[in-house]
């Protein structure tokens, strides 16, 4: 008999964590594009301001680019965290609410720009980016042998 570490996954922590990590990397990228369209106002003149709402296209072009790169990122990042599940459909599971999760996570900082200013948004950013962080390492311990690292 050997003494090798017998494989264990544990599928919660890794689609827990898969979904966390989804979640806040994809809020982070809508955050960062509403940090972006504010800084883009109070840049711009008012007359400057006026001419590009004139153009709809043009006014919700970061704003839609951040939408669908929060949507997208969300969902590779779900889709990617969650390799250790062996079941596809749960995996294309994750990484749809990972991305429905990211906009969600974007549209709640909406609010936080109108009551806390371009200060709240650096912070939500900082926090939806920490959600990614420790649900990618939340993931990943969950992915982990049993006994490995344990030095034994």
């Amino acid at each position: 008999m050997s003494d090798a570490p017998v494989p264990t996954k544990d599928p919660l922590a890794i689609g827990l964590g898969s979904l966390a990590t989804g979640v806040g990397v994809g809020g982070g990228c809508l955050t960062l594009a509403q940090i972006i369209v504010e800084l883009l106002q109070h840049r711009l003149a008012p007359a400057a301001l006026h001419e590009a709402a004139a153009d709809p296209l043009l006014a919700g072009l970061p704003l839609l680019g951040g939408l669908i790169a929060a949507i997208v990122v969300g969902a590779g990042f779900g889709w990617h965290r969650s390799r250790p599940i062996d079941n596809i459909w749960q995996r294309g599971v994750i990484a749809v609410l990972s991305g429905v999760g990211a906009i969600l996570v974007g549209f709640l900082a909406a609010p936080v720009d109108r009551f806390f200013g371009l200060a709240g948004m650096l912070v939500w950013l900082a926090g939806s980016l920490s959600l990614g962080i420790v649900g990618s390492r939340w993931a990943a311990s969950g992915s982990r042998e049993q006994g490995a690292g344990s030095g034994s």
